[in-house]
């Protein structure tokens, strides 16, 4: 049986893991930011709202909810991977400022922002298919990405900032 809760806001409590809410649905927005989490595990996996897990030491983004309904921020972590994220984004997703190689896991629809600036991406595999946004992909110490190669993987209704 799903438990129904508002909002929920774990952030900024030095926790280093989540406590299990995989029963709980959040119709509003769920904030574990800046913590030292290193998993995701036990997050609930529906999430109405936005969800907020920066500024942890995340390195992947297993047992992240399976639903976000607004906002999905998973910026500042040690990521090496998406999986596990949602591959549906009603507005801005943003995963900058981690350790990925590549663009795995990401989702496929993002309907508002798409932010992946100061990673290490070796290649734009794994890129929304679609952005209702713009598209954010400055300072990688990877490869040079250039508008070109973003608009062949991805239909990008706003500007791309390379």
């Amino acid at each position: 049986m799903k438990i129904i809760i508002r909002s929920v806001n774990l952030g900024e409590l030095l926790l280093t893991e989540l406590p299990d809410l995989t029963d709980v649905s959040v119709r509003g927005d769920f904030w574990c930011y800046d913590n030292n989490l290193r998993s995701l595990e036990g997050a609930p996996t529906n999430i109405s709202g936005s969800f907020w897990c920066d500024h942890n030491n995340l390195q992947s983004l297993k047992g992240a909810p399976t639903h976000v309904g607004s906002n999905y921020y998973c910026h500042n972590n040690n990521l090496q991977s998406l999986e596990g994220a949602p591959t549906h984004v009603d507005i801005n997703f943003d995963c900058s400022d981690n350790n990925l190689q590549s663009l795995e896991g990401a989702p496929t629809y993002v309907g508002g922002d798409f932010w992946c600036s100061n990673n290490n991406l070796q290649s734009l595999e794994g890129a929304p298919i679609h952005v209702g946004g713009n598209f954010y992909c400055k300072n990688n110490r990877g490869i040079k990405i250039t508008k070109e190669m973003i608009r062949e993987v991805c239909n990008v209704k706003g500007r791309i900032y390379v």
